[in-house]
């Protein structure tokens, strides 16, 4: 885990963070002294609801405060608990308490003590106060738990939103404990994590140290303050989300079966520790759901994102809420889940109506087999069209590592690859115009990036060119013409023209020799010359602009370069004959 941060001092970065809370959220207060960001008077008195634990588990505890939601909560410095005193601050004077207050705190042993002995010093001044404990980690089992029993982790905003919700709409403090409880209960979470998280302002964890992990390792189990789990492992994510589940679900596991999970009505969240990417959590959540499902399980809601985090934690945490009745003649646990609020961070957009509606239907393509392109009228030898254009296409694939290495060096590596997966899916049928037409789906869909979004718009305009221009013989002349007309057509999208370093710098001096001589070897040659001008070439278009360095120095332009290669290949030459210079 990278030991850089831009806030290097944990004190700074603790208050600086719970003062963006009141800059984020207007109806939120700050006492700094305290570190208690608490809601602003003025609302409708209810049961107030605190929490709260050491720093770095953003957004918990702070960004939850709000309507509907926390009325309180008290941050520690990073993953230790506040002072007792902080606690009682905010409870006595930061919150409503005529009507009691509710204090929900993680099971971990600095938290409760520091959180019970505020509690008591409350009740002892006579205002009445009730405590939950939430524990829902099963990632350490009952044995080695022994009498401290399960950590909490992120199955406890569930807890919060739920108790928050009924405490909103007026519940007395009796059914708001009740409840909160109640869910506490039927909750059941683990963690997973590729890293141990560093602090900022300690040592950078030496990698080679006793307890690290290694890099193809993940921890089962990790707790969020960097705490051992069940094991260690080296898998896959498949295999992974199989064990996780497997301890949260599996009945026979008597170490760690904590809850009977009820597969009528489940609530899951898959929880980001802070360092995964939303794009890579959004294939952790559909692996969890699709196992899931495995188990007879179909959530009814489900919620996934960053809610608890440790840190920038590299790693992620499954919950699953067992939805029982709350028998206090009110709303559901999914009524008070899906209950609005105003708190940052909170995020669960998705509408009980939406939900409920169940809606699976899709739209179908509007395009269908039967309006396929129609014949173009255009003659030409069909098998020569054919042999030339595999040829062009096998030299475009040969030379897919250097284009690969070219784009390694001034760009992000991926431009080789795209030219030859577009290559490989091209299949030839000899009649001009259905040829090209039928490279342009293989082009959008194949290649991605700029070079595939150029050469996509370059081969559409060149279907409608040699449909415009038949019928008649698919002349040198005619293809010049028809070359040209697309090249206007590229320009009107983007301004690189020859000199700029792109595959425009192949692209033109072929249509224009072509057009010239009327002879494709020629034009391929003079392509091939102006692709390797482009070697010290400074880029004024596309990414290598932005990488910058002394790169373009060494290499050619990778789409210029491929693209010439295609040429040569069409042509039936060979690039050494024409004294390419690497």
């Amino acid at each position: 885990m990278s030991a850089k941060h831009f806030i290097n001092d944990p004190t700074v970065l603790v208050d600086t963070a719970l003062q963006s809370l009141s800059i984020t959220n207007p109806s939120v207060a700050l006492d700094a002294t305290n570190k208690i960001v608490y809601r602003r008077p003025g609302h409708a008195s209810q049961v107030s609801i605190i929490s709260g634990g050491g720093s770095g588990h953003e957004p918990s505890f702070g960004a939850f405060v709000g309507s509907g939601l926390l009325s309180a909560a008290v941050a520690g410095t990073i993953f230790a608990s506040p002072s007792a005193e902080q606690v009682r601050k905010a409870i006595t004077s930061r919150v409503d308490t005529d009507k009691g207050v509710l204090v929900t705190v993680m099971n971990y042993t600095g938290d409760i003590l520091n959180f019970g002995m505020a509690v008591e010093k409350a009740k002892a001044a006579g205002l009445k106060v009730e405590m939950v404990v939430v524990g829902d980690d099963v990632g350490v089992g009952r044995e080695k738990g022994g009498k401290v029993g399960r950590r909490g982790i992120a199955g406890t905003v569930l807890v919060h939103k739920i108790a928050g919700a009924l405490a909103a709409q007026g519940a007395s403090l009796e059914q708001v404990y009740r409840v909160a409880k109640l869910t506490a209960d039927n909750l059941v979470s683990v963690g997973a994590s590729l890293e141990h998280v560093h602090v900022p302002g300690r040592a950078p964890l030496d990698p080679k140290a006793e307890g690290s992990l290694g890099a193809d390792e993940v921890e089962v189990g990790m707790g969020i303050h960097n705490e051992a789990g069940s094991g260690r492992a080296k898998v896959e994510l498949p295999e992974l989300v199989k064990t996780m589940l497997s301890q949260l679900l599996d009945k026979n596991d008597k170490d760690r079966a904590f809850l009977n999970v009820n597969s009528n009505e489940v609530v899951l969240l898959v929880n980001n520790l802070g360092g995964v990417s939303v794009l890579e959590l959004g294939g952790i959540t559909t692996e969890v759901v699709k196992q899931l499902g495995e188990w007879g399980i179909r959530p009814v809601r489900i919620l996934s994102g960053t809610y608890m985090t440790s840190l920038n934690g590299l790693g992620f945490s499954i919950s699953l809420l067992n939805v029982v009745n709350t028998d206090i003649g009110g709303p559901s646990m999914i009524q008070l889940l899906d209950y609005p609020c105003e708190a940052t961070g909170w995020s669960a957009p998705i509408a009980k109506e939406t939900w409920e509606a169940k809606n699976t239907n899709t739209r179908e393509d509007g395009t269908t087999s039967d309006q396929s392109i129609k014949p173009s009228g255009l003659k030409a030898d069909a098998s020569a069209f054919t042999e030339k254009l595999t040829s062009g296409l096998e030299a475009l694939i040969s030379v897919e590592p250097e284009v690969t290495r070219f784009d390694t060096v001034v760009g992000d590596g991926d431009c080789g690859i795209g030219l030859k997966r577009g290559a490989e899916e091209t299949q030839a049928t000899g009649d001009l115009v259905v040829d090209v037409a039928n490279i342009v789906p293989v082009i959008e869909n194949s290649m991605d990036g700029t070079s595939g979004a150029l050469f996509a718009i370059f081969l559409n305009a060149l279907v409608h060119s040699l449909r415009d221009l038949s019928p008649g013989e698919a002349t040198p002349q005619l293809w010049s013409k028809a070359l040209k007309q697309s090249c206007e057509a590229l320009a009107r999208y983007t301004p690189a023209r020859p000199g700029d370093r792109t595959i425009v710098d192949a692209l033109y001096p072929f249509v224009d020799t072509l057009g010239e001589t009327g002879n494709i070897k020629e034009a391929a040659i003079a392509s091939n010359k102006a692709a390797g001008k482009t070697k010290g070439m400074r880029a004024s278009l596309g990414r290598a602009v932005y990488v910058g360095g002394s790169g373009f120095e060494t290499v050619p332009d990778p789409g210029a370069f491929g693209l010439a290669s295609f040429f040569l290949g069409l042509a039936g030459t060979e690039p050494d004959e024409e004294g390419w210079e690497m």
